[in-house]
This record gives C-alpha cells, sequence and structure tokens, in this order.
C-alpha cells in the first residue's frame, strides 16, 4: 500500500466521521480525568504527544472549569491519604499533584482546601 492510498483511506475516514481528532481529544481528556485523575498539564502533553492539535487540546481541556480541577485534585489527595497539617504533608501533596499534572496554582489550592477540610473534620 502506497503513500497515496494511505491518504486516501485516511480522507475517507475522516469524511466519514470515523476519525476526528475533537471527539477523540474530548473522550481521552474525559478518561483520563475519571479512570486515571489525571491533571490538566498531563492530559494536554499526551494529546500533543498523539499529534492531537492544539485547538482540540483546547477544548478538550475547557470542558473542566477550575473548580472541577481544584474538587478532583482533593480527591486525589483524599484518595491517597496524603495529610497537609504540616510543611512536609504540604510538599509531599503538592509533589503528588504535579506527578499527576495538575498546574502548580491548582496544587496548592486543593492542598489549601484539603487542609482546611481537615480543620473542619
Amino acid at each position: 500500500m502506497g503513500e497515496e492510498d494511505v491518504a486516501e483511506v485516511v480522507a475517507r475516514l475522516v469524511e466519514a466521521e470515523a476519525v476526528d481528532d475533537e471527539r477523540f481529544a474530548h473522550r481521552y481528556a474525559e478518561d483520563k480525568r475519571e479512570l486515571r485523575s489525571w491533571g490538566p498539564d498531563r492530559i494536554a502533553e499526551a494529546l500533543r504527544t498523539r499529534g492531537v492539535a492544539e485547538p482540540h487540546v483546547s477544548a478538550a481541556l475547557a470542558a473542566e472549569d477550575t473548580e472541577g480541577v481544584i474538587a478532583r485534585a482533593v480527591s486525589v489527595l483524599r484518595a491517597a491519604g496524603v495529610q497537609v497539617a504540616d510543611e512536609r504533608g504540604r510538599a509531599r501533596a503538592l509533589s503528588l499533584l504535579a506527578r499527576r499534572g495538575y498546574p502548580l496554582e491548582i496544587a496548592y489550592d486543593a492542598v489549601r482546601a484539603t487542609e482546611r477540610g481537615s480543620r473542619a473534620a
């Protein structure tokens, strides 16, 4: 199969809406949020690595607002049992969220929210 044949097959798949980068980006982002608790930075990097165009990456990330991202980050910390009562615990929490792909500002907000929730309990 030559390059022309491949291009023709791809064109037919796109025309039939069997290949849709925008839909793929949204589904991929949803799956990684729900199943792996990935943050937006890690999702974006994975999509870019897979060759998804930037407008589709941005649209997939925009599907979740900042409050939703913070709430998910708080859930990650709770599920991991990270204690944020001292500086060491807060550093561990920030490190965990950074590895999952949460932006630093979101990670700080999640740690603060977790700390407030711990004090209230």
